[in-house]
């Protein structure tokens, strides 16, 4: 056989034998972002196996993945990591799909991405920050006891600490003070946690704080 056809013979057996998946049209796209959002894992796998690429993002830019962990939608995350969806993919804010998790609380999806490899102490905003900014203590502590650094700062220098005192979530704080957060701490405003304590009126806070060595 001349090698001009043998080339075209191996092109016919790849396509043949690989063939190339359309790209979804919007319709498909719109159809995974409502699948994934409301748990529905059946359908998430279905549109996968039709082509939909595991790490999609929608029109504000976020990856299904992230869609799927703040949703808690739980069985659509399994569904989504089996299909190698990136577990660090960030939205157009930098926010992963381990801190949209953490900040509503999916403790269940919080672990699951954890054990898939998803960064913990990212540059920038943490899982710890935001879970701590949902007042989320189960989070947080099973984020602290997998090496997050309780001092970690936001691009503003803002803490986990910090977060807790302005939210208002006394346990949260009570449980960061007890891991070693820093009270001293200002941001890059020179506001501290106590500054932020005394304009709440969260008196029993700013005495924490006090005891715990803060100066006004």
């Amino acid at each position: 056989m001349p090698p001009s056809l043998r080339s075209l013979a191996f092109v016919t057996f790849v396509l043949h034998a690989f063939p190339v998946l359309a790209a979804p049209n919007p319709q498909v796209l719109e159809d995974m972002i409502v699948a994934v959002a409301n748990d529905r894992a059946a359908e998430v796998r279905t549109l996968l196996s039709r082509g939909v690429d595991p790490n999609t993002v929608d029109a504000n830019g976020d990856p299904l993945l992230y869609i799927a962990a703040r949703a808690g939608s739980a069985a659509s995350v399994d569904v989504l990591l089996a299909a190698n969806a990136n577990v660090n993919a960030k939205t157009r804010f930098g926010d992963s799909p381990l801190m949209g998790a953490a900040l509503e609380g999916q403790l269940d999806i919080v672990r699951k991405l954890r054990a898939r490899g998803a960064e913990i102490n990212p540059a920038g905003w943490t899982p710890l920050i935001y879970a701590a900014t949902g007042g989320h203590d189960a989070v947080v502590v099973f984020l602290l006891d997998q090496g997050a650094r309780v001092n970690a700062e936001s691009p503003n220098g803002t803490t986990a600490l910090m977060m807790a005192v302005r939210e208002g979530r006394a346990s949260t704080f009570d449980l960061l003070l007890q891991r070693g957060a820093e009270v001293q701490h200002r941001n890059e405003n020179g506001v501290s946690a106590l500054d932020w304590a005394k304009r709440a009126n969260e008196t029993a806070m700013a005495d924490k704080l006090r005891r715990a060595g803060a100066r006004d």
